[in-house]
């Protein structure tokens, strides 16, 4: 378990202190971003897919194989 310091808008920040018991923010607030994050992983994995689904970015992409292999290596430091 990790602590991380937050900051809200002085209003958002009366308001979360007088709704909820202070036993009960970090589970509210971690509930709330992992939603957050769930939702933002599906939007990236279903553009992932309608990338992989068109056929004219595939197209040009198997034009680009020419350049794997070429000789460059990654610098190894």
């Amino acid at each position: 378990m990790q602590k991380i310091l937050v900051s809200l808008p002085d209003d958002l920040a009366v308001k979360m202190k007088r709704m909820i018991p202070p036993k009960q923010r970090s589970k509210i607030i971690a509930g709330m971003l992992a939603a957050e994050i769930n939702r933002r992983e599906d939007a990236l994995y279903q553009c992932a897919c309608e990338i992989e689904e068109d056929n004219a970015l595939n197209s040009e992409m198997s034009d680009w194989e020419a350049t794997v292999g070429d000789g460059i290596e990654p610098e190894s430091w």
